[in-house]
């Protein structure tokens, strides 16, 4: 399958259009897309903010399910974020053929990971609950949004994990389709069930349970349909370790930064819980909504940046990896630091939007501008890390997703709390302490292994690990 031919699919050519026109044209169905996800995600919890007498046991045990529900998404991105780049890359070398295998392997695992989800958290929900930081008036909330969430794993893993591929290609806009389904059916279902059938909380697991399974049967029509250039078909199903082995090493990054984000999550309910109670983790769940809606866009423009940087490296044009991470650095940058302006100015408007208990408002309030205080160099750290996945730097990568929430924040929670009388201030100061020391040791790591990269591609040979 010739190039001329990649264009006529998707209307790009990933290796000679102008870098910033591709950016824009991939990017933007892509933000457009997360935004919307994130519009659900800030319209669900003030649904259940405004619970009617619950309100705040609502917010706390979606927050103690959050983990779980960061792990199921990050399993989707081991997949997805791993076999991806690997896939642009073998379509910027031609080898079309290969790109199939490695996307058949990758939807059969998806499947098997999906199968042994389900089945774990149907059998050992309780416990699990109660050691991600369920108390005994949250448990009974908790497990009963995950009880029926759990059961739509399949299609989260479908619409999430496979999507990736879809984007790999260059067809952002039916990408996006996917995201606009799952979010947008969701918007609508869930007034219907969580208020209309009285249903409450497992009422919103239901609506996003169905919204995803709309989702991945888009997904799957497109990916068997005529319109793929990258088809799964039945004799490449069969999971073959020699293509999975390194899809899943590339893809330990971002699993590790979103799986390692629950394991934080844990420790933040844990501690919180023990040191301000229930209101402190529903103030933790404003804030990290929050903080995901803010971080869409980064995502977005990370998402368009892939096929293009790894397309490039398969061609092996240096010159084009390096404007495509240039132009996603400044772009990735310059939003998060006007997120984290607007965050500082104007806290109380957005605690606003999830919840009007005094008490819950008042915490999340002020506990914001602490633990957001460095989110402005966020979208640097982001676009360094997500380029490292996109050009192949399985290890580089990994270490860096592992620093900032294994090896620093999870410590800092403990440890700060104890410094000068911190107490619950020192839990929330672990985050902005993390990032700092984070982005200085990325920047270094990132300057050494892509220089080496771009060398690599200019003599003619590829850099390896």
């Amino acid at each position: 399958m010739s190039k001329d031919h990649s264009r006529s699919k998707t209307g790009v050519d990933l290796g000679k259009d102008s870098i910033g026109k591709l950016l824009l044209r991939l990017s933007l169905p892509a933000i457009l897309a997360q935004l919307t996800n994130a519009l659900y995600s800030i319209i669900n919890r003030m649904y259940l903010g405004n619970l009617p007498g619950q309100s705040h046991l609502a917010l706390s045990a979606l927050g103690v399910c959050m983990p779980i529900l960061i792990l199921i998404t990050a399993f989707s991105s081991l997949v997805g974020m791993g076999g991806a780049p690997r896939v642009s890359a073998r379509m910027g070398e031609g080898d079309y053929a290969g790109a199939e295998r490695i996307l058949g392997s990758c939807f059969t695992t998806i499947l098997l990971i999906s199968a042994t989800i389900t089945l774990v958290l149907q059998l050992f929900m309780a416990p699990i609950l109660q050691m991600f930081g369920a108390s005994g008036e949250t448990l009974p909330y908790a497990m009963s949004y995950l009880r029926i969430y759990s059961l739509g794993t399949v299609f989260m893993q479908i619409s999430l994990g496979m999507n990736f591929f879809i984007s790999a290609q260059g067809f952002a806009k039916t990408s996006m389709i996917t995201i606009l389904l799952g979010a947008g059916l969701n918007i609508v279902l869930d007034p219907i069930l969580i208020f209309g059938l009285r249903m409450g909380l497992p009422g919103a697991a239901l609506a996003t349970v169905i919204s995803q399974g709309v989702a991945a049967a888009w997904v799957m029509r497109f990916l068997l349909g005529p319109k793929t250039q990258l088809k799964i078909r039945r004799e490449n199903m069969p999971i073959r370790w020699k293509i999975l082995a390194p899809v899943l090493l590339l893809g330990l990054s971002p699993f590790a930064m979103q799986s390692t984000e629950g394991m934080v999550s844990i420790a933040f309910n844990i501690r919180l819980r023990d040191m301000g109670g229930d209101v402190a983790v529903g103030a933790m769940t404003i804030l990290t909504s929050i903080l995901q809606v803010g971080m869409m866009p980064v995502s977005g423009m990370s998402q368009g940046a892939q096929p293009i940087l790894s397309f490039n490296l398969g061609a092996r044009k240096a010159d084009r990896v390096k404007e495509a991470f240039r132009i996603l650095l400044f772009s990735s940058l310059g939003w998060s630091v006007t997120y984290w302006a607007v965050l500082m100015l104007f806290p109380g408007w957005f605690a606003g939007l999830f919840s009007s208990d005094p008490a819950l408002l008042e915490t999340a309030v002020w506990t914001m501008r602490i633990y957001l205080a460095a989110q402005f160099i966020s979208g640097a750290q982001i676009a360094c890390q997500q380029t490292l996945v996109a050009v192949e730097q399985a290890k580089a990568s990994l270490f860096l997703a592992l620093l900032r929430k294994l090896f620093l924040l999870v410590p800092l929670m403990f440890i700060l709390p104890s410094i000068a009388g911190l107490g619950l201030t020192g839990v929330f100061l672990a985050q902005p302490t993390a990032d700092l020391v984070a982005f200085t040791i990325t920047a270094l790591v990132f300057y050494t292994r892509f220089s080496r990269v771009l060398r690599g591609l200019r003599e003619g040979r590829v850099q390896e690990e």
